[in-house]
Protein backbone atom coordinates (compact mmCIF):
# COMPACT_ATOMS: atom_id res chain seq x y z
CA UNK A 1 0.00 0.00 0.00
CA UNK A 2 1.50 3.33 -1.06
CA UNK A 3 1.87 6.14 1.48
CA UNK A 4 -0.23 9.29 1.25
CA UNK A 5 1.61 12.19 -0.40
CA UNK A 6 1.04 15.45 1.48
CA UNK A 7 3.26 17.64 -0.72
CA UNK A 8 4.10 16.99 -4.37
CA UNK A 9 6.41 18.77 -6.79
CA UNK A 10 6.50 18.15 -10.55
CA UNK A 11 8.72 19.71 -13.20
CA UNK A 12 10.05 22.49 -10.95
CA UNK A 13 12.37 24.96 -12.64
CA UNK A 14 14.35 27.61 -10.75
CA UNK A 15 16.71 29.96 -12.58
CA UNK A 16 18.61 33.02 -11.38
CA UNK A 17 19.75 34.79 -14.52
CA UNK A 18 21.84 32.31 -16.49
CA UNK A 19 22.23 30.00 -13.49
CA UNK A 20 19.91 27.00 -13.54
CA UNK A 21 19.37 25.69 -10.00
CA UNK A 22 16.53 23.19 -10.63
CA UNK A 23 15.57 21.73 -13.99
CA UNK A 24 12.28 19.80 -14.05
CA UNK A 25 12.70 18.58 -10.48
CA UNK A 26 10.20 16.07 -9.03
CA UNK A 27 9.63 15.21 -5.37
CA UNK A 28 6.93 13.56 -3.24
CA UNK A 29 6.78 14.10 0.52
CA UNK A 30 4.92 11.30 2.28
CA UNK A 31 2.65 11.76 5.27
CA UNK A 32 4.06 10.99 8.70
CA UNK A 33 7.71 10.54 7.71
CA UNK A 34 10.95 12.36 8.47
CA UNK A 35 12.58 13.37 5.18
CA UNK A 36 16.00 14.98 4.99
CA UNK A 37 16.83 17.05 1.91
CA UNK A 38 20.58 17.08 1.35
CA UNK A 39 22.95 18.22 -1.37
CA UNK A 40 26.13 20.11 -2.04
CA UNK A 41 26.56 23.86 -1.83
CA UNK A 42 24.58 25.63 -4.56
CA UNK A 43 22.16 22.76 -5.23
CA UNK A 44 19.25 24.86 -4.01
CA UNK A 45 18.06 23.06 -0.90
CA UNK A 46 16.62 26.19 0.71
CA UNK A 47 15.39 27.44 -2.67
CA UNK A 48 13.43 24.21 -3.05
CA UNK A 49 11.87 24.67 0.39
CA UNK A 50 10.91 28.27 -0.34
CA UNK A 51 9.47 27.26 -3.71
CA UNK A 52 7.31 24.60 -2.07
CA UNK A 53 6.12 27.12 0.52
CA UNK A 54 5.31 29.76 -2.07
CA UNK A 55 8.01 32.14 -0.80
CA UNK A 56 10.16 31.81 -3.92
CA UNK A 57 8.75 32.35 -7.45
CA UNK A 58 9.74 29.59 -9.86
CA UNK A 59 9.85 29.64 -13.64
CA UNK A 60 7.94 26.41 -14.32
CA UNK A 61 6.43 23.42 -12.58
CA UNK A 62 3.58 22.58 -10.24
CA UNK A 63 3.31 22.23 -6.47
CA UNK A 64 0.55 20.49 -4.52
CA UNK A 65 -0.33 20.75 -0.82
CA UNK A 66 -2.65 18.06 0.49
CA UNK A 67 -3.81 17.19 -3.01
CA UNK A 68 -4.53 20.77 -4.10
CA UNK A 69 -2.41 22.63 -6.63
CA UNK A 70 -1.17 25.76 -4.89
CA UNK A 71 -1.22 27.99 -7.97
CA UNK A 72 -4.94 27.34 -8.45
CA UNK A 73 -5.99 28.22 -4.90
CA UNK A 74 -7.75 31.48 -4.11
CA UNK A 75 -6.64 33.54 -1.14
CA UNK A 76 -9.02 31.95 1.37
CA UNK A 77 -8.20 28.39 0.31
CA UNK A 78 -4.48 29.02 0.49
CA UNK A 79 -4.82 30.75 3.87
CA UNK A 80 -6.60 27.68 5.25
CA UNK A 81 -3.90 25.31 3.97
CA UNK A 82 -1.08 27.49 5.29
CA UNK A 83 -2.29 26.77 8.83
CA UNK A 84 -1.42 23.12 8.25
CA UNK A 85 2.27 23.84 7.49
CA UNK A 86 4.84 25.17 9.97
CA UNK A 87 8.35 26.43 9.20
CA UNK A 88 11.41 26.89 11.39
CA UNK A 89 13.95 29.04 9.59
CA UNK A 90 17.67 29.20 10.37
CA UNK A 91 18.43 30.61 13.83
CA UNK A 92 14.68 30.81 14.50
CA UNK A 93 14.19 34.01 12.42
CA UNK A 94 12.52 35.68 15.39
CA UNK A 95 11.36 39.31 15.46
CA UNK A 96 14.07 41.04 17.52
CA UNK A 97 11.69 43.70 18.88
CA UNK A 98 9.28 41.11 20.34
CA UNK A 99 9.70 38.82 23.32
CA UNK A 100 9.65 35.05 22.81
CA UNK A 101 6.03 34.97 23.99
CA UNK A 102 5.04 37.74 21.57
CA UNK A 103 6.87 35.97 18.73
CA UNK A 104 4.95 32.74 19.33
CA UNK A 105 1.68 34.69 19.55
CA UNK A 106 2.13 36.24 16.08
CA UNK A 107 0.74 33.34 13.95
CA UNK A 108 -2.09 32.79 16.45
CA UNK A 109 -3.12 36.43 16.13
CA UNK A 110 -2.92 36.29 12.33
CA UNK A 111 -4.78 33.00 11.83
CA UNK A 112 -7.25 32.73 14.70
CA UNK A 113 -10.09 34.66 16.31
CA UNK A 114 -9.08 33.75 19.87
CA UNK A 115 -8.89 36.46 22.52
CA UNK A 116 -5.44 37.70 23.52
CA UNK A 117 -5.43 36.07 26.97
CA UNK A 118 -6.13 32.62 25.50
CA UNK A 119 -3.58 33.19 22.73
CA UNK A 120 -0.94 33.97 25.37
CA UNK A 121 -1.79 30.77 27.27
CA UNK A 122 -1.50 28.67 24.10
CA UNK A 123 1.83 30.35 23.30
CA UNK A 124 3.16 29.52 26.78
CA UNK A 125 2.20 25.88 26.25
CA UNK A 126 4.15 25.80 22.97
CA UNK A 127 7.17 27.36 24.68
CA UNK A 128 7.08 24.63 27.31
CA UNK A 129 6.58 21.96 24.65
CA UNK A 130 9.96 22.73 23.07
CA UNK A 131 11.78 22.53 26.40
CA UNK A 132 12.29 26.21 27.17
CA UNK A 133 12.00 27.36 30.79
CA UNK A 134 8.98 29.56 31.67
CA UNK A 135 11.11 32.69 32.15
CA UNK A 136 12.28 32.48 28.51
CA UNK A 137 8.82 33.70 27.43
CA UNK A 138 9.52 37.26 28.57
CA UNK A 139 13.03 37.50 27.10
CA UNK A 140 14.00 39.10 23.82
CA UNK A 141 15.85 36.99 21.23
CA UNK A 142 19.17 38.75 21.83
CA UNK A 143 19.13 37.49 25.43
CA UNK A 144 18.91 33.85 24.35
CA UNK A 145 21.61 31.38 23.36
CA UNK A 146 21.62 30.03 19.81
CA UNK A 147 20.01 26.79 20.88
CA UNK A 148 17.28 28.61 22.81
CA UNK A 149 16.53 30.84 19.83
CA UNK A 150 16.07 27.76 17.67
CA UNK A 151 13.68 26.28 20.23
CA UNK A 152 11.76 29.56 20.34
CA UNK A 153 11.52 29.50 16.54
CA UNK A 154 10.24 25.94 16.75
CA UNK A 155 7.61 26.97 19.31
CA UNK A 156 6.38 29.62 16.87
CA UNK A 157 6.33 27.09 14.03
CA UNK A 158 4.17 24.81 16.20
CA UNK A 159 1.77 27.57 17.25
CA UNK A 160 -1.05 26.55 14.90
CA UNK A 161 -0.66 22.78 15.41
CA UNK A 162 0.61 22.10 11.87
CA UNK A 163 0.57 18.68 10.26
CA UNK A 164 3.75 19.34 8.25
CA UNK A 165 6.87 20.97 9.67
CA UNK A 166 9.82 22.29 7.65
CA UNK A 167 13.24 22.92 9.21
CA UNK A 168 15.93 24.92 7.41
CA UNK A 169 19.36 23.82 8.71
CA UNK A 170 18.05 23.33 12.27
CA UNK A 171 21.35 22.29 13.86
CA UNK A 172 23.55 24.82 12.05
CA UNK A 173 25.73 26.70 14.52
CA UNK A 174 25.06 24.34 17.44
CA UNK A 175 27.76 22.40 19.25
CA UNK A 176 27.53 18.58 19.03
CA UNK A 177 25.70 18.28 22.36
CA UNK A 178 23.19 20.98 21.45
CA UNK A 179 22.67 19.51 17.98
CA UNK A 180 22.02 16.05 19.41
CA UNK A 181 19.54 17.49 21.92
CA UNK A 182 17.70 19.35 19.17
CA UNK A 183 17.55 16.21 17.01
CA UNK A 184 16.10 14.32 19.97
CA UNK A 185 13.48 17.04 20.44
CA UNK A 186 12.48 16.86 16.76
CA UNK A 187 12.21 13.06 16.94
CA UNK A 188 10.08 13.26 20.09
CA UNK A 189 7.73 15.85 18.60
CA UNK A 190 7.47 13.85 15.39
CA UNK A 191 6.27 10.81 17.30
CA UNK A 192 4.09 12.61 19.86
CA UNK A 193 2.35 14.96 17.42
CA UNK A 194 2.39 12.62 14.39
CA UNK A 195 4.06 15.27 12.28
CA UNK A 196 5.42 15.06 8.76
CA UNK A 197 8.93 16.49 9.09
CA UNK A 198 11.19 17.85 6.35
CA UNK A 199 14.77 18.77 7.24
CA UNK A 200 16.93 20.89 4.95
CA UNK A 201 20.31 19.86 6.31
CA UNK A 202 23.98 19.20 5.74
CA UNK A 203 24.42 17.55 9.15
CA UNK A 204 25.17 13.85 8.66
CA UNK A 205 24.59 13.20 12.36
CA UNK A 206 21.01 14.44 11.94
CA UNK A 207 20.62 12.42 8.75
CA UNK A 208 21.50 9.16 10.48
CA UNK A 209 19.89 9.97 13.83
CA UNK A 210 16.38 10.97 12.77
CA UNK A 211 15.81 10.84 8.99
CA UNK A 212 13.79 7.87 7.78
CA UNK A 213 14.51 8.84 4.18
CA UNK A 214 16.67 11.40 2.42
CA UNK A 215 16.22 13.18 -0.90
CA UNK A 216 19.51 13.98 -2.62
CA UNK A 217 19.77 17.15 -4.72
CA UNK A 218 22.42 16.98 -7.44
CA UNK A 219 22.67 17.77 -11.16
CA UNK A 220 19.66 20.15 -10.79
CA UNK A 221 17.34 17.25 -9.85
CA UNK A 222 16.39 15.00 -6.98
CA UNK A 223 18.58 12.05 -7.95
CA UNK A 224 17.51 9.68 -5.14
CA UNK A 225 14.94 9.30 -2.39
CA UNK A 226 15.60 6.41 -0.03
CA UNK A 227 16.86 5.49 3.43
CA UNK A 228 20.28 6.91 4.35
CA UNK A 229 21.72 3.38 4.34
CA UNK A 230 20.46 2.75 0.80
CA UNK A 231 21.54 6.15 -0.52
CA UNK A 232 25.10 5.80 0.77
CA UNK A 233 25.55 2.74 -1.46
CA UNK A 234 24.63 4.58 -4.68
CA UNK A 235 27.31 5.23 -7.27
CA UNK A 236 27.26 8.98 -7.80
CA UNK A 237 30.24 11.34 -7.42
CA UNK A 238 28.67 13.63 -4.81
CA UNK A 239 27.18 10.73 -2.84
CA UNK A 240 30.55 8.97 -2.77
CA UNK A 241 32.22 12.18 -1.61
CA UNK A 242 29.59 12.90 1.05
CA UNK A 243 29.13 9.40 2.46
CA UNK A 244 32.52 7.86 1.77
CA UNK A 245 34.64 9.83 4.22
CA UNK A 246 35.50 9.27 7.89
CA UNK A 247 32.98 11.88 9.07
CA UNK A 248 30.08 9.96 7.51
CA UNK A 249 31.34 6.63 8.82
CA UNK A 250 31.56 8.07 12.33
CA UNK A 251 28.03 9.52 12.12
CA UNK A 252 26.69 6.20 10.88
CA UNK A 253 28.45 4.22 13.61
CA UNK A 254 27.24 6.54 16.35
CA UNK A 255 23.66 6.33 15.08
CA UNK A 256 23.86 2.53 15.06
CA UNK A 257 25.15 2.50 18.65
CA UNK A 258 22.34 4.80 19.78
CA UNK A 259 19.72 2.63 18.08
CA UNK A 260 21.16 -0.47 19.68
CA UNK A 261 21.14 1.20 23.10
CA UNK A 262 17.50 2.22 22.57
Amino acid sequence: MSAEVVIGVRGLVNRFGAQVVHERLDLDIEKGGVLGIIGGSGTGKSVLMRSILGLQPYQAGRVWWFGQEVAKLDGGERHALERRIGVMFQDGALFSSLTVLENVMVPLKEHSQLDEHFIAEVARLKIALVGLPPDAADKFPEALSGGMRKRAGLARALALDPEVLFFDEPTSGLDPVGAAAFDELVATLHQALRLTVILITHDLDSVYRICEKIAVLADRHVIAVDTPEAVQRLDHPWIRQCFGGPRARMAYTQAQVLRGAG
